[in-house]
């Protein structure tokens, strides 16, 4: 069964595109549709065999048990430095687009094109959003942040752009939404929508263990150094544990808990968690430590360390600088968080009216 091709867009950044594509690619190849996929117009990426493609790209290549073409999968890499060298030089870059397009259609029943952060990302270039969707003649489905007003006043300016250009709107889906706001976004919006003759496709709750980091996604942002156990850089981390004091309930409502504390109080904190902890089956609540400041690592803290083998990363931050710098910290799916995946796939599955979106793309 041929489809129609589907571009999956949002209002901005940071609003589960990504994490929406991979729910409805997963649910294309469930319903039995040979599904493919491609990022048009990239801007992260990473170097495979000496190519450059998205680094999304590669969490779909994954997904999908493909082989990575740049050409086909990531065909445009709009990187650092590349739209002053477009402006100076400008070139046709929607051939590349088409070329990939024409390739994928013959492989695929079914093409599903992510695109780049808000509607006019890749302006500058002549490939927006808006017209990368006009040119491969797809329908799009718009995701954005839950709410109701904001939502709405993101939603009309986000569509001009795509009405500028007359692409056709699949539908809408609204994301990240508070599980007990659902049924009022839902009414509401879809009101709106169905005022704009617009399908509200589905609302999505919000999940946040989607937004756990990882470790080493912490180390990075607070220029951390592994000083035990880096191997184990990929434990998720789920609630952060601040200082010397260490609320019980708090810490006992997970396993992935990140002590963040200076050097000289973390004898004191981890004494402290172990006398709270010394019935819980012998296992440590901590998935890292981070220490702040100067100062050695007692033998006494290095033994539960290494009993327990946790993770600690050294920083010269502060503790409060290190909580402001997680608390920014914008958390994207990966191959590297597998959970993150099974729960982008679970939510859409049953929160996104998959039939009515197959049953719109069929010709």
């Amino acid at each position: 069964m041929k489809l129609k091709n589907l571009y999956v867009a949002a209002t901005s950044q940071h609003v589960g595109k990504t994490t929406s594509t991979l729910g409805l690619t997963a649910c294309f190849l469930k319903a039995g549709i040979n599904t493919g996929y491609c990022k048009p117009v990239g801007q992260k990426h990473l170097e495979i065999k000496g190519s450059v493609v998205d680094k999304d790209a590669v969490l779909f290549a994954d997904l999908l048990k493909l082989d990575i073409h740049p050409d086909l999968h990531s065909p445009v890499i709009l990187g650092k430095g590349e739209t002053a060298r477009y402006l100076d030089n400008p070139m046709d870059l929607s051939l590349k687009i088409m070329h990939a397009e024409k390739m994928l259609s013959q492989q695929h029943d079914a093409t599903i094109y992510e695109g780049t952060g808000h509607p006019g990302v890749g302006s500058v270039a002549d490939i927006s959003n808006a017209r990368v969707a006009k040119l491969l003649d797809a329908q799009v489905v718009m995701v954005v942040e839950g709410g109701i007003g904001n939502t709405i006043d993101q939603l009309n300016l986000s569509l001009a752009l795509f009405r500028e250009f007359d692409v056709p709107i699949l539908g809408v889906i609204v994301n990240k939404v508070i599980p007990k706001k659902m049924d009022m976004v839902k009414k509401y919006v879809g009101k709106w929508l169905a005022k704009k003759d617009l399908r509200l496709l589905g609302v999505v709750p919000y999940d946040n263990t989607l937004a756990y980091p990882l470790l080493w996604t912490i180390s990075k942002t607070v220029n951390g150094n592994f000083e035990f156990f880096k191997e184990k850089g990929f434990n998720r981390v789920e609630n952060i544990l601040a200082g010397s004091l260490v609320d019980k309930d708090q810490m006992l409502k997970s396993k992935d808990n990140l002590l963040v504390v200076s050097s000289r109080v973390l004898d004191g904190a981890i004494d402290y968690i172990q006398s709270l902890t010394i019935e819980e089956n012998n296992e440590s609540p901590l998935s890292g430590i981070i220490v702040t400041g100067e100062g050695e690592i007692s033998q006494e803290s290095q033994t539960y360390i290494e009993k327990y083998k946790v993770p600690l990363v050294r920083t010269n931050l502060d503790t409060y600088g290190v909580v402001i710098k997680i608390s920014k910290l914008e958390v994207k799916i990966n191959r590297r968080t597998p959970w993150k995946i099974s729960k982008a796939i679970e939510l859409i599955q049953e929160n996104v009216n998959i039939d009515e979106m197959i049953r719109h793309l069929t010709p």
